[in-house]
Order: structure tokens, then sequence, then C-alpha cells
């Protein structure tokens, strides 16, 4: 009996050891899986709209993926690092220049640029910053240049400047810059936000400013002055012109009516003579005769006899 116990323990003993065994080989099976698995997924990597993966290979630059898409890296050789592939905007540092007339401006401008190719921007500029560093001197150069060619008055007033194709020529220009160095870069645009004075000049320019627009103003009032004094001159000869001629006018007109009246009297008073005499008679009465008006004549005298009423 004790022997049959003794190859009973065996049995279970070598049937336990043959699961144990089979239960470990599956989970040494599913544990590799998964290592495997995590091991590929690691290994892969997504390359999203807007963006550039850059494949390193012991730090040199194997291979660009633009396109988005799933991809792939050599697991422990080999690094992704990403750039924009976006447009983006860099402020320009703010600077001093100096205009041809010989006055100090401060400049702010801003460029809108992107990478075109990223290999050669890694080969020569290494970073975006350092990229960034490089265009912004270029921009400060040209718009140096392009300033220093210009007078002040011309910056600053758009009727007089070509300040809409100056940010094109501008932009033209630092493409040229950094097409030449093959920085792999380009700017879409460069625009000027603002131009100030240094401080220590605005007040002496903005004095400088009001004393030309009171010289303009008295400039403007004399102008007025002077055609307001010529517009009158000749409207008063007119004027003096027209009364004249009324007044010629006026006088034949009225000697052409007396000359009708004397007429008309003629005609008039030689139809009946002693009307006439009566009617001048009493004409002379209103030169002759007033309120304090004391008149001594016989009583026999024409004018007596018609004071008094007496007609023979």
């Amino acid at each position: 009996m004790a022997d049959d116990n003794i190859i009973n323990m065996n049995e279970r003993s070598n049937k336990m050891s043959f699961s144990w065994n089979k239960y470990t080989k599956i989970g040494l099976f599913f544990v590799i899986l998964l290592a495997l698995l995590l091991f590929i997924f690691t290994n892969l990597f997504v390359v999203k709209e807007g963006e550039y993966k850059v494949i390193r290979q012991f730090g040199e630059v194997v291979r660009i993926e633009s396109e988005p898409g799933l991809s792939y890296k050599i697991p422990f050789i080999q690094s992704v690092s990403t750039l924009p592939k976006y447009q983006m905007k860099y402020d320009v540092s703010q600077a001093e220049i100096n205009t041809r007339d010989k006055k100090r401006i401060l400049i702010d401008n801003y460029a809108i640029w992107k990478i075109d190719d990223p290999k050669k921007m890694i080969s020569n500029a290494r970073t975006v910053e350092a990229a960034e560093s490089r265009m912004e001197e270029f921009v400060y150069s040209v718009t140096r240049t392009l300033l220093g060619q210009l007078n002040y008055d011309e910056i600053i007033n758009d009727e007089k400047s070509s300040r809409g194709s100056l940010n094109d020529q501008i932009t033209e220009q630092v493409n040229e810059l950094l097409a030449n160095d093959q920085y792999g870069i380009s700017v879409t645009d460069v625009r000027m936000k603002r131009t100030d004075l240094p401080e220590e000049n605005e007040q002496s320019v903005f004095t400088r400013m009001i004393s030309e627009r009171h010289s303009t103003a008295q400039e403007y009032l004399s102008r007025g002055d002077a055609d307001k004094n010529r517009i009158e001159a000749k409207t008063d000869k007119e004027v003096n012109e027209i009364l004249a001629k009324a007044k010629a006018d006026a006088e034949e007109i009225r000697s052409q009516g007396e000359a009708e009246a004397a007429k008309v009297y003629n005609q008039a008073f030689s139809k009946d003579p002693e009307f006439y005499s009566l009617y001048r008679t009493l004409e002379s009465y209103k030169q002759t005769i007033g309120d304090d008006t004391v008149i001594i004549l016989p009583s026999d005298s024409p004018y007596a006899r018609l004071l008094m009423g007496e007609t023979n």
C-alpha cells in the first residue's frame, strides 16, 4: 500500500509539473508577443498635416517625411523630431536707422515665413531659432538699405512714398539672400508695423511740424486776403460801371420825359392862354409864399385881386 501511495503521488506530481510548464510557455509567449508589439509600435510614428518629421541616424538626417500618414524608424539607431510646415509669424526686433535726409527713425517689422527645405535648414541653420535669427539680420539689412535711400517725409507720408511697394521690395531681397545662403526657408511677407522717432527727436520734430503748419496756414491766409481784395476791387469797378451807365440812362430818360412834358404843356397852354397865366401865377405862389410870408401889394394888383377872390 505504501508503494501504491508513492506511485500515485509521483504521478500527480508529474501531471502538475506538466501543467505548470504548459502555462509557463503560454504566458511567456504572450509576454514575448506583447513586447514585440510594443517594440513595433514604439518605432512607428504619425506624420500630421502641417509638419515635417525629420529622421536622424547617428545625428545625421537620413529622411524627411512630409506627407501625412503612418511611418516608421529603425529602433535604437534612428530618432524622430518635428519641424513646422505651416507659415509662421516672427516679430523682428525694433531697430534704428538713418534716412537719406539724416533723420533717425525706429522701425518695427514683422515677417511671415515658412520652411521650404528642412534638410537645408538643418544643415545650414541647425535650429528654427537660428533660422529666425539669420532672417532677422537680412530683414534689418535690407530695410536699412532701402529706407536709407528715402527722405523721412517720404517714409511717413503714404501719398509721397512708395510704401506699398517698399514692403514687396524688402520681401523679394530678403528671399534672395536666404536662397543664396541656402537656408531652406523663405519669407512670404515682410511688413512695417510702425515707424517712430527716437524720444530725443520727437519734440524737435513736432515743433518743426507745428511751425511749418503755421507757415502754411499764414500763406493760405495771405493768398485768401489777396484774392479777397482782388475780387472786391473787381466787383466795385463793375458796380461803379453799372451805376454810371444806369445814371446816364436815367438822365437820358429824364430829359426825354421833360421834353415830352414841355411839349404837352405847350400844346395844352396854347389852347387857353388865360389858364396858362393863372397856372403860372399859382406856381409862383408856391415859390414865394410861405407860412411867415408878409406881402404888401396895391389893392388893384392882379395878385391882390386873386388873393381876395376877384377875377375881374
